[in-house]
């Protein structure tokens, strides 16, 4: 396939999300708010597409300062040695994403399920597509190892991170 359509985020109309059960009963939610991301495609068909991506560990927020500053901390992503975690794929068939994430210097494969809701024009003549990616991943499996149980046995943080991202790509010129 000739991979000759360049594709960059729209970063305003996307964001990068992950949902992680706290204390077993509730859901926190938290963003990596300095992102960027490339795609590589044989016209608007993103069958078989080339997608990069990368974030800023130190821009994560979660809405609480002492919350966000752990997650910046070695006892998580330890932003200051590793400032970047990156997706590179290898796949891109129907709705499954297949590519390998680093985070901490650890690379996995994951398998992401994504959506391609389409492929339109706006009212400036810009060619956009949107997605909607999902998956889960074991944050022990990067590194991300800190623990603690409440004095009733509960895990504070679950080892699954629910991944939840929603983008929008700009067709370049």
């Amino acid at each position: 396939m000739n991979k000759n359509t360049n594709w960059l985020i729209d970063s305003t109309h996307s964001e990068i999300a992950f949902k992680v059960r706290h204390m077993m009963i509730s859901t926190v939610t938290g963003y990596f708010e300095d992102f960027q991301a490339t795609a590589q495609t044989d016209g608007d068909n993103f069958e078989d597409a080339h997608i990069e991506f990368r974030a800023k560990t130190a821009s994560i927020s979660t809405k609480n300062k002492d919350r966000d500053a752990h997650l910046q901390s070695d006892d998580f992503f330890n932003a200051a040695e590793f400032p970047e975690l990156k997706f590179t794929s290898k796949s891109f068939k129907g709705n499954q994403l297949i590519g390998d994430l680093t985070i901490r210097d650890i690379t996995k494969e994951i398998t992401l399920e994504a959506e391609l809701h389409g492929v339109a024009v706006d009212p400036y003549g810009q060619t956009k597509a949107g997605f909607e990616i999902s998956g889960d991943i074991n944050r022990k499996d990067y590194n991300l190892t800190w623990d603690a149980v409440t004095e009733t046995g509960s895990i504070v943080v679950s080892d699954k991170v629910r991944l939840v991202i929603n983008v929008q790509f700009i067709k370049q010129a």
